[in-house]
């Protein structure tokens, strides 16, 4: 039987579930100092189900457990953890032992290991490193940028070698390089010239000119393109390595496909956390990390809230008037947010996957205001059955139910109409002046909405009810 048969029967196609239970199971044990078992116990487990263990453990027995592996599998948990509890993890290990792990480990997740690290001993670190000079290079880019993610491991061979040389490179650097997804051709100048498949390298006659089986016209991007377009790059186009070049052509990295998988989860729960008023939240984030990150938009809430406070307050001549009116603020609040947010949402989801465009802000308006009004016509309906019906079984005591149902059914076309412009236009602008439109969704809506939904229905009660 061939090594691959093999190697497939003893691991299994699924990865065991990590679960409450063997985590506890291994807490015991870690409590008890059994290395040996706990070690067994792990033996097979894949790095980042390994990843998922620390992150559940207590802090201590996570440091235990990570310092009971091998220097190997140290070096391939490390990327899998999230930023603050691998800082955190490694704030008790000295600088050389830090270096035998990240010299283990590919160059860009080498570089994202340091960038966490405290400088001083970042600087120790790296100074020992094997690759120091490539990971320097890699710190200096931003971190959400295409030179930020790429990593400088990849097979380049000048433009002037034949395939059977160029397939002797791969042989060379397969150890070292992982994954190969093909070869690159470069020209005396360092300037990429195409890219060679492996396939093609396998079907094609070792004396051909490497240059007859390129792919020459290579998409590529600098390093200064944001990781989010990357991303969108590589999702459009089914790529699944991208290279990178400097401004003048030369070839200076790669990005994989596995890289881009990071960036699409990193993205959009960021997105998700800004659309909820949580800012830069992981769940290994500590009580006073979640508290600062939460409180800025609990507290910009709060001030949205005081405002409406104050239009009602404002409009308590009318309220006193006629009491009824107070029972349809929550309705008008609610209606009014859930409709911007509906549109929001949309509008940040197009221009995350780049299908919608900042100058798309006209044709999206006159869709959003379309569709807003036949909602909104649907439920003035609604609601204008339900006041009727209420005042005829004097749950509502008002002499005047028609006018009431018509001063509710109006505010609602009118607050869901405005609430959903509102929504799918700020967004576009934002995009337009380089904000995250996410920033967009959430708190600011709703409560940008609840003033504008509350003026609007004191006026129109004003107008027709009193």
């Amino acid at each position: 039987m061939n090594a691959t048969a093999t190697d497939s029967r003893e691991r299994p196609v699924l990865p065991a579930e990590v679960d409450a239970g063997l985590v506890e199971d291994i807490a015991a044990l870690i409590d008890n100092d059994q290395q040996a078992m706990v070690l067994n116990l792990i033996a097979d487990t894949y790095p980042a189900d390994v990843a998922v263990m620390l992150h559940h453990l207590p802090r201590d027995d996570a440091r235990a457990l990570f310092g009971w592996l091998s220097p190997e599998v140290a070096s391939d948990v490390l990327p899998e953890l999230d930023d603050d509890f691998r800082a955190a993890i490694l704030d008790v290990y000295p600088a050389d032992h830090i270096r035998v792990l990240l010299d283990d480990m590919d160059s860009d997740d080498a570089a994202d290991v340091l960038a966490d690290l405290p400088p001083e001993v970042a600087e120790t670190v790296l100074s020992g490193l094997e690759d120091a000079s490539e990971v320097q290079e890699l710190l200096e880019y931003a971190e959400d940028t295409a030179g930020g993610i790429m990593g400088t491991d990849f097979v380049a061979v000048p433009d002037t070698l034949t395939v059977g040389e160029a397939t002797e490179e791969v042989r060379t650097n397969a150890e070292r390089i992982e994954p190969i997804f093909g070869v690159y051709v470069v020209d005396a100048e360092g300037r990429l010239v195409g890219i060679a498949s492996l396939k093609s390298l396998l079907l094609s006659r070792a004396n051909e000119p490497v240059t007859s089986i390129i792919e020459p016209d290579v998409m590529s991007v600098t390093p200064e393109v944001d990781q989010e377009d990357v991303a969108r790059l590589m999702e459009r186009y089914d790529l699944v390595v991208l290279p990178v070049v400097d401004p003048g052509g030369r070839l200076v990295g790669r990005i994989t496909i596995d890289d881009v998988v990071d960036v699409i989860r990193e993205e959009a729960e960021e997105d998700i956390q800004r659309m909820s008023g949580v800012r830069n939240e992981e769940v290994t984030s500590s009580v006073l990390q979640m508290t600062r990150g939460r409180l800025v938009w609990l507290f910009l809430g709060l001030i949205g809230a005081f405002f409406s406070a104050l239009v009602i307050n404002n409009f308590g001549g009318q309220i006193e008037k006629a009491v009824v009116l107070a029972m349809f603020i929550p309705v008008v609040m609610a209606m009014a947010g859930n409709a911007g947010t509906q549109s929001s949402a949309i509008a940040v989801q197009g221009l995350a996957a780049g299908d919608l465009w900042s100058s798309d802000i006209t044709r999206r308006l006159s869709k959003e205001v379309v569709v807003a009004l036949i909602n909104g016509l649907f439920l003035a309906a609604a609601v204008s059955l339900l006041v009727v019906l209420l005042g005829a079984t004097n749950v509502i005591t008002t002499p005047h139910v028609a006018r009431l149902a018509i001063t509710v059914a109006l505010t609602l076309v009118a607050v869901i109409v405005v609430a959903a412009s509102i929504g799918s236009t700020v967004p576009l602008m934002l995009d337009r002046f380089g904000i995250d439109p996410a920033l967009a969704t959430g708190p600011f809506i709703t409560t940008s909405n609840d003033l504008i939904g509350l003026i609007v229905y004191f006026w129109i009660a004003s107008v027709i009810y009193l």
